[in-house]
């Protein structure tokens, strides 16, 4: 199996999803996404995949999601995506693509649901 993570090397919840996937013994294509970011269009698609929304997306904890009011019920998913994209550090991470789906990997066990 094959699988792209989406990955911050200094987030310890990403380096364990990582160590799930290569422990499962799976092809492992590591994007480390503030160094090569998805587009908006990339964004959307993992999203739909996922089954969430570009809210759930978000990365809340950042304190620039809060400096941009990202974090209010009037901003649209457009607005949220533009945001990631213009500063992908608003990407929750580790996202996990493979042939089954996508998931955000939040506890990192939800990897597993898509191996």
């Amino acid at each position: 199996m094959k699988a792209t993570i989406y990955h911050n090397p200094v987030c310890g919840t990403s380096r364990k999803t990582l160590g799930i996937l290569q422990g499962q013994g799976v092809e492992v294509q590591v994007r480390q996404y503030l160094k090569d970011p998805p587009s908006k269009e990339e964004l959307r698609r993992l999203y739909e995949r996922a089954g969430i929304g570009p809210r759930e997306g978000l990365r809340s904890k950042e304190r620039l999601a809060e400096d941009l009011d990202l974090l209010t019920g009037a901003v649209s998913d457009e607005a949220i995506l533009d945001a990631m994209v213009e500063n992908p550090i608003l990407i929750n991470r580790p996202l996990v693509e493979t042939e089954k789906g996508v998931r955000l990997c939040r506890p990192q066990d939800k990897v597993l649901e898509i191996l």
